[in-house]
């Protein structure tokens, strides 16, 4: 049709004036990405919420070494073995922790969690009109609309002193756990063609108990599951100031304006297969490593088959092995570290070690391979999400809820940095971009081609 030759060329139109050639970020020195020429990130604020350290700098060098990662200047390591050690979920006092700046005693911890699941309940009718009769085919929209459609149930949306904002915040974290399980039952319902379940939360069991509880037809769960879960919640609610949907909430917080439009904002950056979207790219990987090499527990054909990802010969051919590598962490990521001890655990439990030793050797082969390709000297790491992929792929969670599951952690980083930025930069972020385009000047419409 000749509709579609017209469109068509407006395709080709828009990508010619739209591509900026590489050529202008190497000759104008701009910072791709925020990042500067050795791979550090630009600062552009302070935070007192959470802190990265993935190398040193000496003498003006970067020095690899292991990564750490800090709630509140607390190393996350010392508050996982606090919490194993009194056999006690830790992802409420996490986020207590992050929100209030320092750790709660018992009483503040049970009158926290009271809290939580005082807010759990959705508003009336929300789950029939919002989420039931709106079936999306992604969860992280769903939440996302979902979100923005609460600032209609609010009673003060738009005042941002410190106590309704609170407030505020606590209701999404405790509501998303409930928007993420019953969207997705939606979803499984209106395009899985499955039964609907809708099981009401329950009270005094946490976070992570209760996305169990609602995602599961039978309700049911063993211990080990839940202290997995909630571990893996834990490591992902927050990861520093400058992590792309924790800057959105900076940016969009700093304009001035309300609490669900900056929540919605970190949920759409959070989306993305760069971001938070990485433990899909995991799970489809693994995927492809299963039906590809036939015997993958044969450590040879498994670093075959990972070489020609690497070769962009297979997968998706875009030369990279998901999971592995971080724009911080040189030698480790503690979170990986962490949740890769407990995944043995959970695998041990269920009788699935073949599993795990094929993340495990995902780990140790790419490692390998870096260091074959680009010399004994060059670091390569496995990150969150090799872990975290491999965990919920144990538990049973549909890949559909891998992001919205992450969401429902960070969320607690988000609002207290959503906090910090009210309370301490009340300039809005505006940096600057510079033009670079050929001549052009206004024609008369008769004599344009």
């Amino acid at each position: 049709m000749k509709e579609n030759e017209y469109f068509l060329n407006l395709v080709d139109i828009a990508t010619k004036n739209n591509k900026i050639d590489t050529a202008f970020y190497e000759k104008t020195n701009m910072k791709r990405g925020l990042r500067n020429s050795d791979g550090t990130g630009v600062v552009v604020g302070l935070t007192k919420v959470g802190d990265v350290k993935g190398y040193d700098i000496i003498d003006g060098k970067i020095v690899p070494s292991a990564g750490k990662l800090f709630y509140r200047n607390i190393d996350v390591e010392e508050i996982v073995k606090g919490m194993e050690k009194d056999k006690r979920k830790g992802f409420e006092e996490a986020t207590f922790l992050l929100l209030f700046g320092k750790l709660p005693n018992k009483d503040e911890l049970k009158y926290f969690n009271e809290l939580l699941d005082e807010f759990r309940k959705l508003p009336l009718a929300f789950t029939e009109n919002m989420i039931l009769k709106i079936p999306s085919k992604s969860v992280m929209n769903k939440l996302q609309r979902s979100v923005l459609v609460l600032y209609s149930h609010d009673e003060n949306p738009d005042d941002n002193s410190i106590a309704n904002v609170l407030i505020q915040s606590l209701k999404l974290i405790a509501r998303f756990p409930t928007i993420i399980a019953y969207g997705y039952q939606s979803k499984a319902h209106n395009f899985y063609n499955k039964s609907l379940y809708i099981h009401p939360f329950k009270k005094g069991v946490g976070t992570a108990e209760n996305i169990l509880h609602m995602i599961r037809p039978d309700n049911k769960y063993t211990d080990i599951e839940a202290e997995t879960l909630d571990l893996s919640m834990l490591l992902h609610a927050e990861h520093g100031g400058g992590n792309n949907s924790t800057f959105a909430t900076h940016v969009v917080s700093s304009s001035g304006t309300d609490t669900y439009s900056a929540i919605s904002a970190a949920v759409g950056s959070l989306k993305g297969f760069k971001h938070g979207g990485a433990n899909i790219k995991v799970k489809m990987m693994v995927d492809s490593i299963k039906e590809n090499v036939s015997d993958y527990s044969n450590r040879d054909s498994l670093k075959d088959y990972l070489y020609k990802i690497v070769k962009k010969e297979a997968f998706d051919k875009t030369g990279l092995i998901y999971g592995m590598g971080h724009a911080v962490y040189t030698l480790s990521d503690p979170r990986a570290v962490l949740l890769k001890k407990k995944a043995k655990e959970l695998a041990m439990e269920a009788g699935n070690e073949k599993l795990y030793n094929l993340y495990a050797d995902i780990d140790a082969l790419t490692v390998e391979i870096f260091k074959e390709l680009r010399g004994p000297e060059f670091n390569m790491t496995s990150n969150v999400d090799l872990y975290s992929g491999f965990v919920y792929e144990m538990l049973n969670i549909p890949i559909d809820l891998y992001t919205p599951m992450f969401a429902a952690s960070r969320v607690s980083g988000w609002c207290a940095h959503r906090i910090e930025q009210i309370l301490s930069d009340q300039k809005i972020l505006r940096p600057a971009y510079n033009t670079v385009i050929s001549e052009n000047s206004y024609l008369p419409i008769e004599k344009r081609k």
